[in-house]
């Protein structure tokens, strides 16, 4: 299975994925022009693309836009924070990712009770950095779990899997080059 999901967050980004070897990536920040063109240098690519409802500018991130994109787009899969998005995305059966910020105890418990109510396919823990809360989340969850956010070494991404990450988002060119490179990417 991939570990290191390319996450782009330009066109610039998305080509250097597109001629990775990499089979998944992640398309962050997107205006809703762009949205079937890429998708469709995507499909040309043999490539499957999750897109982050919450950061598509031009659409609100509702049920609305997500069924609109769930029919017309048909993507892998869409990320989101809020819960509606999430619930739209598997009763149109494409895959879901929460995600999840989290600053403090405070928010862990919310979101944990958000995730109990939405069961997402995936849970993107931010930041992915803290191993520790990867393995704690990983003990309350039947869920995997992706790590992102403040990854920018391969120790940092050799931690958060040892802590029970299924894979890694990274908008770090340099470390889908490292991963790559290593024929690593599925690790």
């Amino acid at each position: 299975m991939q570990k290191i999901f390319p996450a782009s967050r330009n066109m610039r980004d998305f080509e250097k994925f597109l001629q990775s070897s990499y089979e998944v990536g992640v398309f962050l920040d997107l205006h809703i022009s762009q949205l079937k063109n890429v998708h469709r240098m995507a499909q040309a690519h043999c490539k499957k693309m999750f897109y982050h409802m919450d950061l598509i500018h031009g659409l609100k991130n509702d049920d609305y836009a997500t069924e609109f994109v769930c029919q017309e787009i048909k993507p892998a899969g869409l990320i989101s924070t809020k819960a509606s998005v999430i619930m739209k995305a598997k009763q149109k059966g494409v895959l879901s990712v929460q995600r999840v910020f989290l600053l403090d105890s405070q928010a862990l418990e919310k979101n944990m009770k958000i995730v109990s109510k939405t069961q997402p396919d995936f849970l993107e823990v931010l930041p992915g950095a803290m191993p520790w809360i990867i393995e704690e989340i990983k003990d309350m969850v039947n869920i995997p779990i992706l790590a992102g956010g403040f990854i920018r070494t391969p120790e940092e991404v050799d931690n958060a899997l040892k802590a029970g990450a299924t894979g890694i988002t990274t908008s770090n060119v340099d470390l889908w080059n490292y991963y790559e490179e290593k024929g690593m990417k599925s690790l």
